[in-house]
């Protein structure tokens, strides 16, 4: 029988206005031990087997790194000993941190310090800037061949030791060098000789590692500048921006990430830096310009065989550069940027 409006009767008639029955409940969940966070992408197990071949190619670098680099450290124990060499690590008396007292209250540690701390501000501000500007310049040239040319020249110093770039700038600014020769024909009488003049020292290493590594430090900038859009630089042509607009307003700040990068990496090497450059001129301009960190503890550890008390210098020098890389990196967390690592 069809009821009145065309519908017929439900088997199960309900009032309107009613409730409805409750649904059925849900399918219990699995229990926690059966589900994977999904987020935390694939298990250890699975990226050793994807990554396997990139693991087997990093191996000899990491055999280095343990073999060079973290084995040594084992020889930081003499820093708290009384070490003889016949007696060896194992038998040598223990004096806690009396090299340590030595170290600090000794005058020449801390002129040492002062010198490494000053040598290494001025080869900072003048150093630094060349690379980014030698690969801004390059970055501006149209020509293939001359950029490929100019900065083959300018990386080309790099191989070369540092014992043949002193020879280098003996000749040209030593005593006997070109530069005091030609002075002495057209007039001047004594000219300066930079190469054992104490108080132009500073500038004179700095001059060196310009001359020796601004070129190949480019490299990395040239890398960074090839991340930023070309589209960028045509807009802004379009917009009428010439080139020292599109350099600071696009160039630069393309490659603020890298710098701070860099800057922080070269701060870790404030206090351990120029060892061989400081030594084989130290004898020319005398220790009281050319004595660093690094020269002071391998003078007194080695050439005089107080090995204790240069591994108390060399702990020293570690611990600070590690201070130091940390609160760069910490500073420029709080600029926003990455830093050594993201936060």
């Amino acid at each position: 029988m069809i009821a009145q409006g065309g519908r017929p009767p439900s088997d199960t008639p309900r009032e309107r206005g009613a409730p409805r029955p409750p649904c059925p409940p849900a399918r219990p969940p699995y229990p926690p031990a059966l589900t994977r966070d999904l987020s935390r992408g694939p298990s250890l197990r699975v990226r050793l087997r994807r990554d396997r071949s990139l693991i087997i190619m990093t191996l000899p670098a990491l055999v280095l790194l343990v073999v060079f680099g973290y084995a040594p450290m084992i020889g930081l124990i003499m820093a708290f000993q009384q070490y003889n060499v016949y007696n060896g690590m194992l038998y040598s008396p223990w004096v806690a941190f009396a090299n340590f007292q030595q170290l600090f209250g000794d005058p020449g540690f801390w002129h040492a310090f002062l010198n490494t701390l000053l040598l290494f501000s001025v080869q900072l501000l003048l150093f630094f800037p060349v690379p980014i500007a030698l690969a801004v310049l390059f970055d501006s040239v149209l020509s293939r061949r001359l950029k490929a040319l100019v900065q083959s020249v300018a990386t080309l110093p790099h191989f070369f030791s540092w014992v043949l770039v002193i020879t280098l700038f003996e000749q040209f600014l030593g005593g006997a060098g070109v530069i005091p020769q030609f002075l002495r024909q057209h007039g001047v009488a004594n000219p300066i000789d930079l190469m054992t003049d104490g108080t132009t020292f500073k500038f004179l290493v700095a001059a060196q590692l310009i001359w020796k590594e601004a070129g190949w430090n480019t490299i990395v900038f040239m890398a960074a500048l090839t991340a930023i859009s070309p589209s960028l630089y045509e807009a802004a042509a379009v917009d009428g921006a010439g080139w020292w607009r599109r350099t600071r307003h696009i160039t630069l700040p393309g490659l603020k990430g890298i710098t701070i990068l860099l800057l922080i990496l070269n701060l870790g090497y404030a206090l351990t830096f120029g060892f061989e450059q400081m030594l084989i001129q130290r004898g020319a301009v005398g220790p009281g310009a050319a004595e660093v960190l690094t020269t002071f503890s391998y003078i007194f550890g080695i050439q005089q065989g107080d090995y204790s008390y240069g591994a108390a210098a060399g702990l020293f020098l570690g611990m600070t550069s590690l201070i130091l890389i940390l609160a760069a990196n910490k500073v420029a967390h709080l600029f926003g940027e990455d830093g050594l690592y993201r936060r």
